[in-house]
């Protein structure tokens, strides 16, 4: 496949996901890019956010025979406008690890891709509002939830565990329902 600029989010995120999972490194995506699956492109999120515990050493030629050159921290593409970044892994959500087994796989037409479940991208984007006071995280957590189906309960076990205020998770799943 040719990255272009009609090549959506999605096609890239299958194409690098696959490319690594090839060379056998565990990445998954979460933060937008996940945002932005999970609603369906509602929210459009420019970056691909792969957690991974790989060194920048073993991904960097895997992606660059894909076309993306670093800058920065980051991975552009000269032929698009989305980039891919890779935080440092494990998957954490505050105290709470994100087991191996908690990660989904996304079938798409174009690959799978390993990704955050759409509980644990609500809680990503609860995170960022309360901790990163990012007032657009708030509303994509509210976007997730109407679009997928999303396990409160476990939303509120986390948020209790991590001293967020419930009022603010009932505030988020009543947005969600209406």
């Amino acid at each position: 496949m040719t990255i272009n600029r009609d090549t959506t989010l999605e096609e890239i995120a299958a194409l690098v996901s696959e490319a690594l999972t090839a060379a056998e490194i565990d990445v998954v995506l979460g933060g937008g890019g996940a945002v932005t699956l999970y609603t369906n492109n509602e929210y459009m999120s420019t970056d691909l956010d792969f957690i991974t515990i790989e060194s920048k050493k073993r991904i960097s030629p895997i992606v660059k025979n894909l076309g993306f050159l670093p800058r920065g921290k980051e991975y552009a593409h000269p032929d698009t406008n989305f980039f891919i970044e890779f935080p440092s892994g494990p998957v954490a959500f505050g105290d709470r690890y994100i087991e191996i087994e908690e990660i989904v796989t996304l079938n798409t037409k174009y690959g799978d891709i390993r990704i955050i479940s759409p509980t644990h991208s609500v809680m990503d984007r609860i995170a960022w509002f309360v901790h990163g006071n990012d007032r657009q995280s708030r509303d994509q957590a509210i976007m997730v939830a109407r679009h997928q189906t999303i396990d409160w309960e476990e939303i509120r076990l986390w948020a209790e565990a991590e001293g967020i205020d419930q009022n603010l998770i009932a505030d988020l799943e009543s947005a969600a329902s209406r």
